[in-house]
């Protein structure tokens, strides 16, 4: 193969030690190829959707994207986490030897703790969860969230704690399994668990071929009915599924269980076939849970409440609420309500030279008085990029945008022309823009387009952090709630207030909704 194969991974620790896995199978057979890590999907760009693509695996969804833009040849993913129905155009292209499939228990002295009634059990999967309750119904099991390493200090931070509960596969890979720690060889992993996967482009047959060559078939065929197993009984609801198969005297080993969210019920089934009958395996058994109840008990799930841990102060869209991490429940409403005020004609009766729009809300106001060929505006000079393309596409040409307007005052003050400057804000707005000009003798005629008026809920949930999308939005949550968990900021404007409050404050690689919504899914990776 001549060219080279670019692989994308995310760059966790365990993510690279799997795309340099199979970056060394490759090299092994010939192949050249290169790591891409891919962090963020803010900048990637597509005529679609995600959507109508089917991108809906919190894990995949930024590789996935990256490779539908033809910036990575080839995604390299822990195979549990991709979900069964792959995006338009990519298929799964190998499959490595399984590692590990067992789920494992991490103690901190010793086992005595599992004859006692009040043991804690930490892990943040739902599957692990209800099956360490029907085995240990008095136990409490507690919320445990983010990446391995993270997860084993937590363990060690919590005197309350007795046991955490983690994939073998991923403390093997980085050589991080403590010594007091056992198999769990009774709990039913989740389908695919220990196997890596390598997606591809449909069209893409140079690198198909390459692919193939570290295909391993066995892990293939297990894998392929445990997913199909998955697809057919879980209908889109997460809900506590295991299930395992593997190939023993050319017979397929097929075990699976369908728990309540208590773990107080439980169908389990297993049979073993012959290899040649492999095909049908699946749809029976999913067939066969379904008779025993298992679609109530998948219903019970669904309906089942949750609580909330992440909120947004902006009422999000059902595709942007698909965009979370699995282990993310969010709220979303609307911190702040806008009432557009009414402009007089005088204002843009003559062409104004300079104007200055910061923010989706003031172009509204605009288009809510005027019609766009009324609005003669010489040079336009806005902040966000979401912002610049509604003004591009109703009312004309941005001279020039930035991300806060800090910056964009820095550039007006250094390169705009004239002395004189209109600014569309709201009653709310923030001293930073007009201060820094008035200071450089830059005159500053305000125009008040629109109010704003806090409108935050009260939450009750103990939140592990909070959206933030400008600093009237951390302004209307705080009237309700009290600063807890972690501000998650859409740019450095809102970040600076909310810093007054939080003492975690993280910001957005680019200001978009996408962007802070990946940022709240870093926490939890």
């Amino acid at each position: 193969m001549s060219k080279i194969i670019r692989i994308g991974t995310r760059d966790s620790q365990l993510a690279m030690w799997q795309a340099k896995t199979v970056q060394a199978q490759l090299e092994n057979l010939g192949h050249k190829t290169v790591l891409v890590p891919v962090k963020s999907t803010g900048d990637l760009v597509l005529d679609k959707p995600l959507y109508e693509l089917g991108i809906t695996g919190i894990f995949t969804k930024t590789l996935d994207i990256a490779m539908l833009n033809g910036d990575i040849d080839i995604a390299v993913h822990s195979l549990k986490d991709v979900p069964t129905v792959l995006p338009k155009g990519i298929v799964q292209a190998a499959v490595l030897k399984r590692g590990n499939i067992n789920d494992t228990l991490v103690f901190k002295k010793n086992e005595e703790f599992l004859s006692s009634k009040d043991a804690v059990i930490a892990t943040g999967s739902l599957r692990r969860r209800a099956q360490w309750l029907n085995q240990y119904p008095t136990h409490k099991v507690v919320g445990l969230r983010g990446n391995v390493n993270s997860r084993l200090e937590k363990l060690e931070d919590n005197e309350d704690w007795d046991a955490a509960i983690f994939a073998a596969a991923g403390l093997g890979r980085l050589n991080i399994r403590p010594e007091n720690s056992i198999n769990l060889h009774w709990m039913i992993p989740a389908p695919a668990q220990g196997a890596v996967m390598v997606a591809a482009l449909e069209d893409d047959e140079e690198t198909l071929a390459a692919c193939a060559e570290i295909n391993h078939e066995e892990t293939e065929i297990c894998i392929s009915i445990e997913r199909e197993f998955l697809n057919r009984l879980e209908g889109g609801c997460t809900a506590p599924i295991g299930a395992l198969a593997f190939i023993k005297n050319e017979e397929i080993n097929f075990k699976s269980v369908l728990l309540s969210k208590d773990g107080s019920r439980k169908i389990e089934f297993s049979k073993v076939v012959p290899l040649d009958q492999k095909d049908d395996l699946a749809k029976f058994a999913a067939d066969y849970v379904i008779e025993k109840g298992g679609k109530k008990l998948i219903d019970q799930v669904k309906r089942s409440e949750k609580e909330i841990n992440i909120y947004s102060t902006k009422k999000l869209t059902d595709d942007q609420m698909m965009l979370f991490h699995n282990d993310v429940i969010a709220d979303s409403n609307d911190a702040i309500k806008i009432s557009l005020n009414r402009i007089p004609k005088t204002f843009v009766r003559n062409e104004i030279e300079n104007v200055i729009i910061t923010s989706k809300n003031a172009v509204e106001a605009l288009l809510h008085n005027f019609s766009a060929p009324e609005l003669q505006f010489k040079n336009i000079y806005c902040v966000g990029r979401r912002t610049k393309r509604m003004i591009e596409r109703r009312i004309g040409k941005v001279k020039h945008t930035e991300a806060n307007a800090k910056k964009l005052a820095e550039h007006l003050v250094e390169f705009m022309e004239g002395t004189k400057v209109t600014f569309f804000c709201s009653d709310l707005r923030l001293d930073d823009l007009p201060n820094t000009l008035t200071e450089n003798n830059i005159t500053v005629n305000e125009v008040e387009a629109y109010q704003t008026k806090f409108d935050a809920d009260k939450v009750e949930s103990e939140l592990d952090g909070v959206m933030f999308y400008s600093p009237s939005t951390v302004e209307s949550f705080l009237k309700q709630n009290k600063a807890s968990g972690i501000a998650f900021c859409i740019g450095e404007t809102t970040a600076k207030e909310a810093k007054k409050y939080f003492e975690d404050v993280r910001v957005a690689k680019v200001p978009t909704v996408e962007s802070v919504i990946e940022l709240v899914n870093e926490y939890y990776v």
